[in-house]
């Protein structure tokens, strides 16, 4: 838009600079072309040639010099003088010169400084081309003048009329440029701003990533091998070999568990699919090798316009629905699970509903530091994405877990 702006500014700063030239041109034209009608005396013609000769020096002259004199001074007031006075005695002689007196009406704003000097450089303009219209100096008594004198109003009353829609017209001009260059600084102020917030969320994700682990470790792993080091220790103080065989099966299972889970969470620590794929097929993917795990029937189902999201949300949404679909497979006893991304105007929604046992809400135990991540982990997920994260559960009724977060699309 601002660009928009700044061709028009050059189109009309380049009209200004070639107006004269080319009104002088035309007036050349026609002058010369009426002259033995018009103005048959030699002198008139060789004066017309003399001034037309001089007006056009003057006009080259200025081609390269007004381009160093952007605004209005002493210099641009003595040409804009010396081209009306060259322009005026022409269109006295011819009034088809009057033309060239009129290129006074496109740059006076420019020449001179003042607005007082500004509407007394219009008023002078019109004056010669009033006596063009009525054929020059009137010499056919008071009607004459009283005609000029007319034109002249008429001619000034219209000029008056043109400068005040051309004032207003700038000022709307520049108010609209305004508003349009406040409106880009918010833009780019916006987007430094979601781009910090976007930092704040990497930390902050990498620091509950952290004690995410730490929890798991705890829940899993230390739970796993202190039940492995019990059994082992309960083999080397047994001489019966059935109750140590019994004792190393089930450290055997332990360290199989254990060694599952490990797997689990590495997997589950850097989502890779969503370097090469977008959230949709990598959800497609992680709820088809859930349900092949766990023999529960799961649907996936993607609503809207899908776009690549940004990589933090994908991360967020892809985290939320494994631990949504972690919860179902230890607690819910489902035998149908459906989880729906829904692509909005706006955002962005995750919903992972099952038909399992349900839970009252607000009979959860207290989750202690300690604690896996749960739902109050996939809430914080949320919320530092400018999101938010919803259940809705009862005892017997299954379980809903649905997610909203912003819709910030990845622009690479």
């Amino acid at each position: 838009m601002t660009a928009q702006y700044g061709d028009l500014d050059r189109h009309q700063r380049l009209f200004t600079k070639l107006a004269p030239l080319a009104l002088l041109g035309l007036s050349v034209v026609l002058g010369y072309a009426t002259a033995g009608l018009i103005m048959p005396e030699p002198w008139k013609q060789t004066t017309a040639t003399v001034l037309v000769a001089g007006a056009l020096l003057l006009q080259l002259s200025w081609l390269w010099i007004g381009p160093r004199h952007p605004k209005p001074n002493n210099l641009t007031l003595a040409y804009f003088v010396l081209r009306w006075a060259f322009a005026a005695t022409l269109a006295l002689l011819n009034g088809f010169f009057a033309f060239y007196v009129a290129a006074g009406y496109f740059d006076t704003d420019g020449m001179i400084r003042s607005r007082t000097g500004q509407r007394l450089g219009l008023f002078i303009c019109s004056v010669p081309i009033s006596f063009a219209q009525v054929g020059g100096i009137p010499t056919d008594g008071p009607i004459g003048w009283v005609v000029f004198g007319c034109l002249l109003i008429a001619n000034n009353a219209l000029l008056g009329f043109v400068r005040h829609l051309g004032e207003q017209s700038e000022e709307r001009s520049t108010a609209r440029a305004a508003a349009i260059a406040q409106l880009e600084q918010a833009q780019a102020e916006n987007a430094t701003l979601q781009a910090q917030l976007l930092v704040q969320a990497r930390e902050a994700g990498v620091a509950d990533e952290r004690r995410r682990l730490a929890a798991e470790i705890h829940d899993t792993l230390a739970q796993g091998l202190t039940g492995i080091i019990a059994q082992l220790q309960a083999v080397e103080s047994t001489s019966d070999p059935a109750v140590a065989k019994d004792h190393i099966a089930r450290a055997t299972d332990l360290a199989r568990d254990s060694l599952g889970e490990a797997r689990r969470s590495v997997q589950n620590l850097a989502p890779e699919g969503l370097s090469s794929d977008a959230l949709p097929e990598v959800l497609r993917k992680t709820v088809a090798q859930w349900a092949e795990r766990t023999g529960v029937r799961t649907e996936c189902t993607v609503t809207g316009t899908t776009h690549r999201l940004h990589g933090e949300l994908s991360a967020t949404l892809l985290r939320i629905t494994q631990e949504a679909l972690a919860n179902v497979a230890k607690h819910a006893s489902a035998s149908r699970v459906g989880v729906t991304l829904s692509f909005m105007d706006t955002e962005v929604t995750l919903d992972v509903r099952d038909d399992g046992v349900g839970f009252d809400p607000l009979a959860l135990p207290v989750r202690s530091d300690s604690g896996g991540f749960g739902l109050d982990g996939m809430r914080a997920r949320a919320e530092r994405l400018a999101g938010s994260l919803t259940v809705e559960a009862e005892p017997g009724g299954g379980t809903a877990v649905s997610a909203r977060v912003p819709l910030v699309v990845d622009e690479r």
